[in-house]
């Protein structure tokens, strides 16, 4: 289970929580690992761990990466962290498809941080949906909006897009037709895969060696 991170009901609300409870292992930050329990491990931006099928002929490597809960000259918490500590996540494994899991993340100077570490992605898992909240960070972006997720999937160099945190509360301000012309006037309306269109055909990826 990869939990971007526990502190709001719209990340983990409370059936989310006892359904990561019940896994064997959780992957998160390391604030929310000590809140999650012994099944939890937290891990700090760019650092990895390895998780094996059960014949172990084949891994996926799981690396924490860098995600900003709102604006990066926003208003920080007692560890320094914006809104709240969160991580995103980028899955590799050999003949896999690379896969960038963004989490609650705002900033699109951590995209391009990410993008030049990992290269091209695969597929991008994107929370957009332009929230904001009143009396937090100044009711600033604390998701991407629909532009800035187009702009994050150009620089990731994404083969496919998936859309997430885009209804289903109050707070996000942007939805799914918002996020079909934004990627519709970036020119990439291609690589868009949203649940109501049924596309989501992960393109094949080579098997290195």
């Amino acid at each position: 289970m990869l939990i971007s991170h526990d502190d709001h009901v719209d990340n983990l609300d409370t059936e989310g929580r006892r359904f990561a409870l019940d896994a064997p292992r959780i992957l998160t930050n390391p604030g929310a690992a000590g809140r999650l329990g012994t099944s939890a491990q937290g891990l700090a931006p760019w650092e990895s761990v390895q998780l094996h099928a059960s014949d172990g002929r084949r891994a996926v490597t799981v690396q924490a990466v860098p995600a900003v809960h709102g604006p990066a000259d926003g208003d920080r918490d007692a560890g320094g962290n914006v809104t709240c500590e969160t991580t995103g996540f980028v899955l590799t494994g050999d003949g896999l498809p690379t896969i960038y899991l963004s989490g609650d993340n705002a900033s699109l100077e951590a995209v391009a941080d990410i993008a030049a570490r990992s290269g091209p992605i695969d597929v991008a898992v994107l929370f957009a949906g332009a929230a904001r909240v009143p009396g937090r960070q100044h009711e600033r972006l604390l998701t991407l909006n629909s532009a800035w997720a187009a702009a994050a999937a150009e620089v990731l160099r994404a083969k496919l897009v998936i859309p997430a945190h885009i209804d289903g509360w109050a707070h996000v301000t942007e939805g799914v037709d918002d996020i079909r012309r934004a990627f519709e006037d970036a020119g990439i309306s291609e690589v868009l895969g949203l649940a109501a269109l049924g596309h989501w055909t992960v393109p094949p990826t080579p098997t290195s060696g």
